[in-house]
């Protein structure tokens, strides 16, 4: 079994928040899932990102690879665990 650390969209329309799960790489985006990571709120001035990086590190050691969107948040996370930072918003095209 491929297991992925993705993000899971939550919230209503038009106003998304996302939950950073480990889940099957076959599953839905929104599907089963296997735990929560912690949680990733763009909408809020500065976004802020709250993961759980020892839980995160030891997914990591079993084999789950973490999507591109999660390595950056995990990046601009600080070390504690768990916290709450800004994120830098995306540039607008």
């Amino acid at each position: 079994m491929a297991v992925t650390i993705r993000l899971r969209r939550t919230g209503t329309t038009k106003r998304p928040a996302y939950r950073v799960v480990v889940a099957d790489s076959r599953s839905p985006r929104d599907g089963r899932f296997i735990e929560v990571l912690g949680h990733y709120s763009p909408l809020t001035e500065p976004p802020t990102v709250s993961i759980d990086r020892a839980k995160v590190e030891a997914w990591i050691k079993k084999g789950a690879q973490p999507s591109n969107t999660v390595r950056r948040l995990i990046a601009n996370a600080p070390a504690t665990a768990p916290a709450t930072v800004p994120v830098s918003a995306p540039a607008k095209k």
